[in-house]
């Protein structure tokens, strides 16, 4: 199955960039064995179905060959779900922790390796490929931390009668994940469910299927029942058996709007309840009271972040009119800064985009912005690194488009790439009405020295995820999620409980019932 991600991996060491890549072959991962995981183990698929390539971003290089799951193979893996769930569920909360929290620790002793692979399979920094590892594991820990805390309610009624409620798990949870962030998904959508006491089917992205393998390895080898966490391969077929199977209790996504508009159509046939992470074209509004070095770092997070790759990325950048040249002097020149190449050097800052076809859709809307009057600052353009061994990756310049209006197309479309837009503006009033209007809502961001103002704006900003004088920060105790077409439901924090679990009620009488018959 992976055969060429072997032989590429067990190459001579050369450079620091292989050998980082070396030691990932050096490890426990099993790089010859398939993708497919459920019931304990790796599976092939029982039917011969067309193999599909899977690429390394920053050589374009096959890394292997996906084994798209049919209904064969995804029945197998809900019955192997259905099969945990039943023991898992009937755990108690501590015991359940105790396995959550072996396997963060393995996480924990295992972050290079995984962290490596998912550079591999998805283009990013190392650097931050490191910082998705630990977000999994945080969340990993934060959820065994809430396990054992699950409780329901006792209501008092009249005559000595009582009511409770249980919080009871749903069962069989279906996860599809998105290819920006494989690993760090997983774990997002895996550590609710598991830690309500339910079981998960996971697909990933068929873009990045490697490093969601690893993580059902992990709770196994933590000691979790086989079945608790499988993993099914495959793109929209696949995903479509997940959402139809009458086994299946919820769907939770990450993607696109659209893709997300079908996951509930699918969902609503079996009246299933789904969590929708989606797109989103958030706004970045820079007031000309701020501290405007802290806002150009923060209007670079808020774009540049895995090759601008991030659905809560704040592509309209606002700046009022009286600071507009003093911002735009600064974001350019840290932009032209930004080291661009092999992902897997410790100095590098912006890795690879994720595909070929993606590359090719993000330079197509910097030639759109042009052509509709934009004005390329900065960047936009292919970029063939020095390295030999990189010049069929894909890469690009980090990009910043200034004399931009709310009607072009890089600013009113999710473009999902370095591309930042900025715009200006004069009043807080017209700012407001400008940075909303658009279907999406997933975050926003402002900033400003007015502790009244900051908080007035974002009061009126219609987005589920605000930022105050920062920008993409996720720690996983707050909930993540968005308005308006950006998604349902939340991920992270303790409200996402309430997304993993359904609420009984129980009618206890103490006397005897007082009949109308």
């Amino acid at each position: 199955m992976l055969q060429r991600l072997a032989a590429y991996l067990r190459r001579p060491a050369a450079s620091p960039r292989v050998a980082a890549v070396r030691c990932v072959s050096s490890g426990s991962v099993d790089i010859t064995a398939p993708l497919n995981f459920w019931a304990g183990n790796r599976r092939t698929s029982q039917e011969k179905r067309d193999a599909e390539n899977v690429y390394e971003p920053a050589t374009g290089r096959v890394l292997c060959q996906l084994e798209p799951c049919g209904a064969a193979e995804v029945n197998q893996a809900v019955e192997a779900a259905k099969s945990a769930f039943g023991h898992w569920s009937k755990m108690s909360g501590m015991e359940r922790a105790r396995i959550m929290i072996e396997a963060a620790h393995i996480i924990e002793s295992r972050r290079e390796e995984i962290a490596e692979m998912e550079v591999v399979n998805n283009g990013k920094s190392i650097t931050e490929a490191r910082l998705d590892v630990d977000s999994a594991r945080l969340c990993i820990e934060y959820y065994a931390g809430m396990a054992s805390t699950l409780a329901g309610q006792h209501v008092q009624l009249p005559g000595g009668s009582f009511a409770y409620t249980r919080r009871e798990p749903l069962g069989v949870c279906a996860g599809i994940g998105a290819w920006n962030y494989p690993f760090q998904i997983a774990a997002w959508k895996s550590a609710p469910a598991l830690a309500c006491g339910n079981s998960m089917v996971f697909k990933p992205s068929p873009v990045t299927p490697v490093t969601a393998v690893l993580l059902a390895e992990l709770y196994t080898q933590a000691g979790a029942p086989e079945g608790l966490f499988n993993v099914v391969q495959g793109g929209q077929e696949t995903g479509s058996l997940l959402c139809h199977h009458p086994d299946v209790a919820k769907v939770s996504f990450t993607g696109s709007v659209p893709t997300g508009k079908k996951i509930m159509e699918m969902a609503s046939k079996g009246v299933k309840p789904v969590t929708l992470e989606l797109g989103g074209k958030s706004p970045l509004l820079i007031f000309k009271d701020c501290d405007v070095e802290n806002a150009v770092r923060g209007a670079l997070m808020a774009n540049f972040l895995s090759q601008g790759q991030v659905c809560s990325n704040a592509t309209r950048v606002f700046v009022q009119r009286d600071i507009l040249p003093e911002f735009m002097e600064e974001v350019v020149r840290r932009t032209q800064a930004i080291e661009i190449g092999d992902p897997l050097l410790e100095s590098t800052r912006m890795g690879a985009l994720v595909s070929r076809p993606h590359l090719e859709r993000v330079l197509s809307f910097v030639d759109q912005a042009k052509k509709e009057g934009a004005t390329v600052l900065c960047g936009g353009e292919p970029f063939i690194p020095s390295d030999p061994k990189l010049r069929g990756g894909y890469y690009m310049t980090p990009c910043v488009l200034g004399n931009c209006t709310d009607e072009m197309t890089c600013v009113k479309e999710e473009i999902f790439g370095p591309v930042m837009s900025v715009l200006s503006f004069e009043s807080e009033e017209e700012v407001l009405w400008r940075a909303n209007d658009t279907s999406l809502g997933l975050a926003a961001g402002v900033f400003t020295s007015d502790v009244r103002r900051a908080h007035r704006v974002v009061e009126h900003l219609k987005a589920g995820s605000c930022f105050i004088n920062n920008y993409n920060i996720t720690p996983v105790e707050v909930p993540f999620g968005g308005f308006k077409m950006s998604g349902i439901g939340r991920e992270n924090g303790q409200v996402t409980i309430e997304y993993y679990s359904q609420l009984k009620t129980v009618f206890v009488e103490m006397g005897d019932v007082d009949s109308l018959f």
